[in-house]
């Protein structure tokens, strides 16, 4: 296990953690969560040993194999499969044995160093990582692609399935999914529960850490607390402590007070039903969360837009994509016709590479449309946030010389405080206080550079809000605080995010990139990943019957270069090939009824179990007696056991289909 006894560090002059104690025993999946800041990847740098203690004991297993996301942007021409291939230490161990021995002509040690290489899998080691590589979001036909080919981000992503290839009994994951899409982060979340070494993962997706930790450790005011349980456990945990000192959440009953002033008053009229229901979801939000945004770094709000055009906007016929400096196009979204009306909240869907991107930017006026047109309301204010901020920051200035800059542009028509004091003290409401103002954005975090453009939107008050990942550098409180705000705001929201918390809280409906068509996307998110996954069986089926073609080439090139005789024979050798496959597949239907046949009674008893804990959870918020809460509480932990036996079973089951399929 991992111990740490009054355990102090420091960065710099910096106290980040003051004579803390913890444990984390084998097996155990913990998220480490905390402003940005407190600490969280000095911690990490403890755990990797490029960091020793200032005070205390700090003790780790020294025969633990440890595994983590190198952060450096690998580059080499090494093909993608080989690259992950290297990344199993414990395989490469073993060949560098195996060519000692061999140079050294020690029969004995060459015949030991096959056996290692057995043992550490060397005959599915190909298989393994392109596995790995398949289920971050790869192509087949990119298998064999140099590293060097790939952009920015599916080089990490390569640099993560690489960590997963190593064998390890600590795994350290430091934000592994901000390069991920939603149908990859399915993946990896599968993945991760099925993990069986100790997991230490830090992360701002609170759906994600609620799937892969059963361990909360937080730090805070320099010190580290551990929770069982995941997130939203420990979000409960500590609210309740919170709660306690009714002082720290407080300030926060006159915007509740707001809200449900605003509900009353607006939710049986037509015109204001969609922003009447916002509010209910930020007051349902806000009672959950208010210890949380108690504790933010800052909290803001959108202003109410000047005017609200209905449509916003209308793209008709629209095909959109890129034109190169030749003057050639390259159409990626075809025949798009589709509207937005006021007050509209659409989270935008699909897999990376399909669209969403350059469907924004062209809503966005950074790009043009290739075909069609895109009509714009009269008074339509854009407030954009690209997944990139330096696409509209400027890295050499300063925060104070964009908003003064900003100002300038919108002149008179911004109808907002201009005068340089008027533009500090709006900063300052952002959390950019005193010689921040004049900090250049290029030596900036990425939170910083974050927070400064929501707050040049929101000094825009636009009526559409076009954010693309915003939530990429942002720690969970901002988050939260983000969510709130989009709640609240008048106007119509536009989202591309892989965050599912923040889809959920905010977006009303969705659309659908992909294929290059954008349409309607009838479901929640749940139906969304249920897609993903019927989509990804597809690609394989699809890669199957590729490999299948490929392989019958050589058979069907033989027979045309040979006589007729010759090519007969060929083709009753085909006939009989079917006829084998044929058999095969009634064999596996046969072989995989009664694994489906388990799977579905497993399916209907989670159902019925996730039930009655939901009924034990709502009993156990009314007053009961001791008798009855200790009786309710060991009801909910026998179910909660029992559920996750079954999810257990169930993933062995999926594995055993998907393994015969």
């Amino acid at each position: 296990m991992i111990i740490l006894k009054n355990v102090t560090l420091r960065r710099s002059a910096k106290v980040l953690l003051h004579s803390v104690n913890a444990t984390i025993n084998p097996g155990e999946h913990v998220g480490l969560v905390g402003r940005n800041g407190a600490g969280k990847s000095s911690l990490f740098a403890l755990f990797n040993g490029s960091l020793h203690e200032d005070g205390g004991d700090f003790n780790i297993p020294a025969q633990w194999r440890m595994a983590q996301v190198a952060q450096n942007m690998p580059e080499t021409d090494d093909s993608a499969t080989d690259f992950v291939v290297a990344g199993d230490t414990r395989l490469a161990e073993a060949q560098v044995q195996l060519s000692q021995a061999e140079e050294s002509g020690d029969g004995m040690a060459i015949a030991h160093a096959y056996t290692d290489l057995h043992d550490a899998g060397v005959h599915d080691a190909v298989s393994r990582a392109q596995a790995l590589i398949l289920g971050l979001g790869f192509k087949v036909s990119e298998l064999n692609h140099p590293v060097n080919s790939f952009s920015g981000g599916w080089r990490m992503r390569l640099q993560l399935a690489r960590a997963l290839m190593c064998p390890s009994d600590l795994l350290l994951l430091d934000e592994p999914t901000n390069h991920l899409d939603l149908d990859a982060l399915v993946w990896l979340e599968a993945w991760l529960k099925r993990y069986e070494g100790t997991m230490i993962v830090i992360s701002h997706d609170r759906e994600f850490l609620d799937a892969v930790t059963n361990v909360t450790m937080h730090i805070d005011n320099a010190q580290l607390t551990r929770y069982g349980g995941n997130y939203s456990k420990f979000e409960e945990l500590r609210a309740q402590q919170l709660e306690l000192q009714q002082a720290s959440f407080a300030k926060q009953q006159d915007k509740i007070a707001h809200l449900q002033k605003f509900i009353d008053r607006f939710k049986a009229k037509a015109s204001k039903a969609k922003q009447a229901q916002s509010r209910v979801k930020a007051l349902e939000r806000m009672e959950k969360i208010a210890p949380v945004l108690a504790d933010a770094d800052f909290t803001f709000e959108f202003k109410e837009p000047q005017n609200l055009p209905n449509p916003m906007l209308a793209i008709t016929d629209a095909a959109f994509g890129y034109r190169t400096e030749d003057g050639s196009e390259t159409a990626i979204l075809h025949k798009v016709n589709r509207s937005v009306l006021a007050g509209q909240r659409i989270g935008i869907l699909g897999a990376n590479g399909q669209g969403k991107s350059t469907l924004v930017k062209t809503i966005a006026r950074t790009m043009t449309p290739l075909a069609g047109s895109i009509t714009e309301g009269k008074g339509l204010s854009i407030g954009y946030f690209a997944q990139q901020e330096l696409d509209v920051l400027r890295p050499h200035e300063n925060p104070l010389e964009h908003m003064i800059r900003l100002a300038k542009e919108l002149g008179p028509q911004s109808k907002e405080p201009s005068r340089e004091q008027d533009l500090r003290n709006f900063l300052g409401t952002f959390n950019f206080n005193g010689d921040m103002v004049k900090q250049s954005v290029g030596s900036m975090s990425g939170g910083e550079k974050a927070r400064l453009v929501l707050a040049m939107i929101v000094w825009q008050r636009p009526n559409l809000l076009l954010l693309d990942e915003p939530t990429n550098h942002l720690d969970l409180a901002t988050r939260e605080a983000l969510s709130m705000a989009l709640n609240e705001f008048e106007g119509t929201v536009m989202l591309v995010s892989h965050d599912r918390a923040l889809l959920r809280a905010v977006c009303d409906e969705f659309w659908m990139v992909g294929r290059g068509a954008v349409g309607p996307f009838d479901g929640d998110l749940d139906d969304y990943q249920r897609y993903l996954l019927d989509e990804a069986k597809r690609q394989r089926e699809l890669a199957k019957q590729d490999a299948k073609q490929e392989a019958a080439k050589p058979l069907t090139e033989a027979a045309k270069a040979s006589d007729k005789p010759a090519a007969s024979a060929i083709a009753t050798d085909l006939r009989e090939q079917r006829k084998q496959e044929a058999q095969m597949r009634q064999q596996l239907a046969q072989t995989l009824r009664p694994f489906k046949r388990e799977l579905e009674q497993v399916e209907q008893r989670m159902a019925a179990l996730n039930t009655e804990r939901q009924q034990l959870e709502q009993r156990m918020a009314q007053p009961m007696t001791p008798t009855e809460i200790a009786q309710a509480g060991r009801s909910l932990k026998t179910c909660t056991d029992t559920i996750a036996s079954l999810e257990e079973r169930w993933l062995e089951l999926s594995e055993q289909i998907e393994a015969h399929s």
